[in-house]
């Protein structure tokens, strides 16, 4: 199964998981006079969208290079990362905004009951989230990777739910407003985290160096191939699931310009082979004088 293949079967996971939630946490804030069980189902409906929206990201990302895109449609995804950012960023402030105006209008406790479904909930978004975020690793996208917080965060706000809905239940009458109180905590930890998934989509747009670990692995790879005696320069730039590559090599001075070409291309093909996630290699050849 190709990257771009388990990403997507990723992503339709968390739509489907999301529809689910964002029903069953309506249903259950609405009876269950929880509206910290109602702002988690506005958080995972947002999350559809989101999650709609890194489905196209990653279907346009991946689409092959032409003559307009060269490097390819890989830089849509952090694109896409950033409108995801903007949809949790619009779910907390929702949430906090009705926070605190349930906060000031007097309402009955949330039922006992609803601390059964957020501990059902809680145990399902954490599985969903370690599972998308395996396959972000596994694929290099920044847009899952988001799409996965998505659903770290909808666990959060529901334990979150789950303590002020057991503040409201133990300590009673007077207390009714620990519940909201809970989603407006919730509403900031949300905030957070966009900005834990914003900070590295940024860094990929601006081609900022962060892949030390992917440089030495290039840099120990070309050394095996005869012919390269040693590696100079090494930038990266990650575009979609790929991760683009200028690379230096040093060559014996004495040889042919057709056996220097030869090598930069034997060296590339090595590349590409050992390292499949490489996408454009270029290769640029140094005397070793």
């Amino acid at each position: 199964m190709t990257n771009e293949q388990t990403a997507i079967r990723a992503t339709y996971f968390s739509i489907v998981s999301n529809f689910a939630m964002a029903f069953i946490k309506g249903l259950a804030g609405f009876f269950g006079n929880s509206y910290a069980l109602i702002a988690d189902a506005i958080e995972s409906t947002t999350d559809i969208f989101a999650s709609f929206l890194v489905l196209f990201g990653i279907k346009y990302s991946n689409k092959p290079a032409d003559d307009n895109h060269p490097y390819g449609h890989g830089r849509a995804e952090p694109l896409i990362t950033f409108l995801v950012v903007g949809f949790l960023i619009a779910s907390a402030v929702i949430i906090a905004y009705e926070s605190i105006e349930n906060i000031q209008t007097p309402h009955d406790l949330p039922k006992p009951w609803t601390l059964f479904i957020l501990g059902g909930i809680i145990l399902w978004k954490e599985y969903s989230f370690r599972l998308v975020i395996k396959r972000s690793k596994e694929t290099n996208s920044s847009s899952l990777k988001a799409d996965a917080w998505h659903h770290r965060s909808d666990a959060i706000t529901s334990v979150a739910a789950f303590i002020g809905i057991s503040v409201a239940l133990i300590l009673g009458k007077g207390y009714e407003s620990a519940d909201d109180w809970a989603a407006l905590f919730a509403s900031g930890f949300i905030l957070y985290n966009s900005y834990l998934i914003f900070r590295p989509a940024l860094g990929e747009i601006m081609d900022e160096h962060l892949y030390d670990d992917l440089i030495i692995n290039i840099r120990n790879v070309a050394t095996t191939v005869t012919g390269i005696l040693d590696t100079e320069k090494c930038f990266i730039r990650k575009s979609g699931m790929k991760y683009h590559v200028d690379l230096h090599a040093t060559v014996d001075s004495k040889i042919s310009v057709k056996e220097g070409h030869d090598l930069a291309h034997l060296l590339k093909d090595t590349l590409r082979e050992q390292i499949p996630e490489l996408g454009h290699v270029l290769i640029h050849i140094e005397p070793n004088d």
